[in-house]
Parts: structure tokens; C-alpha cells; sequence
């Protein structure tokens, strides 16, 4: 199973003078990993190590991410403390998670060779940064954040009462902001946090930044939101039951195509449809191609297709975008060690980065760790 094999690989060691490498699929040798000036701006953006991806995490960030690889220096996380929010019940899969997510990322294409891979947790200064900045951040700031009220409303089965959770936009400011990121790709929805974490820095650099501002703000950068439903219709979740997963094979995936949700005016195989309401319609807007679309677009608004044939070519093209990424992630999953070793690299990587901030804040707060004489002792 993939667990015992996780249990072998603890990213602590006694030895100083470990190295740590990436494998990429394709290399025939290991190679010894750097971090580069920065002479592009920084984009920060991390998942929740909630296990295998579907399609709604690939159009929503996943998509963006591999696309912005050549022209930002990136950092990804896998955010298995903000997990720990909302699941800190039960830990046990945490760990496998975070693989799984990690998986999937670098099937779909993000490069080790380009980006900074890393899990939250194995960086520590995160929690250091995070409790220096929740000792600053007014409890007000918290409790108007838009998704605090919201998840506290509809998620009913756990207790979401806890510091840990209330405290989640520190922890994810602190995130951004150790990497002293220019920008964060986010969606709408979590433009509130953006902010937030400028909020923070500006606080951070007032009390503190008498020499020079210790933290840029960081921009939002929106990433488009295409309309992504799920097979019941509703956006594609897993907490709706509703998703098809990257790694789902072909005969899974036609099968939840076929239950899908389609135009509910079309209720007989004569009667004309409307892709444009239609949630398998908005899946061919994302992933077929003009033919296809045109095709569609004609057949259904005059009833010469089924909406069985419709869907057929929806999963035709959901699998040509699957089946490459299945193939790239068999490799790994044959040989997890191989995405463990570029996990290692990054996490060398972002500690750099991290470390090199974490003495701009403690010189900046007086709380350096080297011997500084007392003002009686010059």
C-alpha cells in the first residue's frame, strides 16, 4: 500500500551533510537543486492536502499554475496544516494526501525545474512567522473574513469553534508572505485573504519597518473561473459526491458522464435542448474543441443528437486531456520515492527563502538570534 511506503520516507535526518535532489521522469541522473536570484516576481499558491484532485481543482488552479511557470518564480505548497483546520480529528491520512496531491500536480505538468514543490509542514518558519504575526493581527480583522462565517454556517459536522480555524488567514498570510511573494493566483472567493495579508504586512512594516519595509504587499491575481459543474450539476466538489478525479479511468469516466444532469427542458429525445444551460454543454465549452462544439451546438438545438451521444463526446474529451496526465503520474506511482525526492529538493529550497526572511523579521522586531551588546554594554 502507498501509506507503508510513505512511512519510509521522513523528511528528518541526523545527518548534516545529507543531500537533497530532484529525479524528474525522464532524467537518467540526480541533480542537486539551487534557488535561483529572484529576478522575476514571486507568485506563492498552495492546495489543501485533501488526497487525488479532480477537475474542478485543474480548471480552477491547477491549469493557471503550469501555465505560469516560465514567466513567475513559483512556489507551491501542499498546505497539509490548513488542512489540520477543519480535519484535525483525523490525522492518519495527512500524510498520504499530501503525496497524492503532489502526484497529480506533477502529472499535470508543474516542473521541478521551474518550480519551488514543498509540503507547508516541513518548512517550519511558517509556524514561527504566523505566531509573530498572530501576535499583531486585531481579532476584528478574523471574524469579518468572509469564508470563516460562511464554512462556520454550512459545515455542521465538526467542530469549527477552534483558534486553529479562526486563526487560518494568519497561517495563510504568513504563507504568502515568507516567500515575500509579489503576487497570489487566487479566484474570487479568496480575494478577501489576499487582502488580508496585505493588511498584515502593512501592520507588520509600520510597527516594525523603521529601516527599510520588511514584506511587499502582494497582489491578487484573479485566475479565470470557467463554470465547471459537477455530474449532480452543482459545482464540482467532494464534499457534493459529484467529481470526475484526474486519475478516474476511462470506463469511470464515461459512466459518470452518462448519470450526468443535462438541460431540464429536454425531456424527450425530440425535444430540442440548450447547451448554454446545460451543465454537460459547459463541459464542452472548457474542453472540446470548435468542431466538436459545433457540432453540438446544432445537434442539440435541433434534436438530431441524444443527449447519450452529447455526453460521449464530452468524455472524449475529458479523456484526451486524462490520459496523458495518467501516463505521466504512472511513473510515480510506481516509484512514489521519485516524488519524495523532489519534494525534499523544494522543501531545501523554500527553507533558503524562508530562512532568509525569517532574519529580516527577527532584525527587524530586535529579536535576532546572534549576541547584540546592551546599550550599557558599548
Amino acid at each position: 500500500m502507498l501509506r507503508s511506503k510513505l512511512a519510509l520516507h521522513d523528511t528528518s535526518t541526523t545527518d548534516p551533510n545529507r543531500q537533497l535532489y530532484v529525479f524528474p521522469p525522464g532524467f537518467g541522473h540526480r541533480r542537486k537543486m539551487t534557488l535561483s536570484p529572484k529576478s522575476r516576481k514571486r507568485v506563492l499558491s498552495g492546495m489543501r492536502s485533501t488526497g487525488k484532485l479532480h477537475l474542478g481543482n485543474y480548471v480552477g488552479a491547477l491549469e493557471n499554475w503550469v501555465r505560469m511557470q516560465d514567466d513567475y518564480q513559483c512556489f507551491f505548497c501542499v498546505a497539509d496544516w490548513h488542512a489540520l483546520t477543519t480535519d484535525y480529528a483525523d490525522t492518519s491520512r495527512v500524510k498520504e494526501n499530501s503525496l497524492e496531491v503532489v502526484l497529480d500536480w506533477l502529472a499535470a505538468g508543474l516542473d521541478p525545474e521551474k518550480s519551488v514543490i514543498f509540503i507547508q509542514s516541513h518548512v517550519p518558519a511558517h509556524a514561527e512567522l504566523y505566531l509573530l504575526f498572530s501576535m499583531i493581527t486585531p481579532l476584528g480583522w478574523l471574524e469579518r473574513v468572509p469564508t470563516y462565517k460562511e464554512q462556520r454556517e454550512n459545515i455542521k459536522d465538526k467542530d469549527l469553534g477552534t483558534y486553529g480555524f479562526l486563526g487560518y488567514p494568519v497561517l495563510q498570510s504568513a504563507d504568502i508572505l515568507i516567500y515575500k511573494a509579489d503576487c497570489v493566483p487566487v479566484g474570487e472567493d479568496q480575494v478577501a485573504h489576499v487582502e488580508l495579508t496585505r493588511e498584515i504586512a502593512r501592520r507588520f512594516n509600520g510597527l516594525y519597518g523603521d529601516v527599510k519595509e520588511v514584506f511587499p504587499e502582494p497582489q491578487a491575481l484573479l485566475t479565470p473561473a470557467a463554470k465547471l459543474p459537477g455530474t449532480d450539476g452543482r459545482k464540482m466538489s467532494k464534499s457534493y459526491g459529484n467529481t470526475v478525479l484526474l486519475t478516474d479511468p476511462e470506463p469511470v469516466v464515461r459512466q459518470k458522464l452518462k448519470t450526468m444532469v443535462t438541460d431540464p427542458a429536454r425531456v424527450r429525445r425530440s425535444d430540442p435542448g440548450n447547451p448554454d444551460v446545460c451543465p454537460v454543454g459547459d463541459l464542452h465549452k472548457i474542453f472540446s474543441d470548435k468542431a466538436t462544439m459545433a457540432k453540438v451546438n446544432e445537434g442539440c438545438r435541433s434534436a438530431r443528437i441524444g443527449c447519450i451521444e452529447c455526453k460521449s463526446w464530452a468524455a472524449d474529451a475529458l479523456l484526451n486531456l486524462l490520459n496523458p496526465m495518467q501516463q505521466r503520474r504512472k511513473k510515480f506511482e510506481e516509484n512514489p520515492r521519485l516524488a519524495w525526492d523532489i519534494l525534499e529538493a523544494g522543501t531545501e529550497r523554500a527553507r533558503q527563502a524562508a530562512a532568509e526572511t525569517m532574519e529580516d523579521v527577527r532584525a527587524a522586531m530586535g529579536m535576532s538570534l546572534g549576541y547584540e551588546a546592551t546599550s550599557e554594554g558599548k
